[in-house]
């Protein structure tokens, strides 16, 4: 898994992202689950050009659907949380 966009598969965009990156400077990334922390460090190190800090990773189980009769769940996802340097930050939608 050498590739950047192996690595980091989305940026997570949501109102509640958007407050841990007000006050902590945390950028939240849906990753690959075989990447480890060291990779998502690299990863984003090497495609916004920014500084990073520390790395937290964590497991969300997948939820249950239906369609008709049948349930089934979704796959488990890994999100990672990125905390940059004091100065720095990353733009997501630039010239919106």
């Amino acid at each position: 898994m050498a590739n950047v966009q192996d690595i980091l598969l989305a940026p997570l965009i949501t109102e509640k992202a958007s407050e841990i990156v007000e006050k902590y400077n945390r950028y939240g990334f849906q990753v690959a689950r075989s990447a480890n922390k060291y990779q998502i460090k690299n990863a984003v190190e090497t495609l916004y050009n920014v500084k990073v800090l520390n790395v937290k990773t964590s497991i969300a189980p997948g939820k249950p659907k239906r369609t008709g009769r049948n349930v089934f769940k979704t796959g488990k996802t890994k999100v990672a949380f990125v905390q940059l340097e004091k100065e720095q930050k990353i733009e997501f939608f630039k010239g919106v």
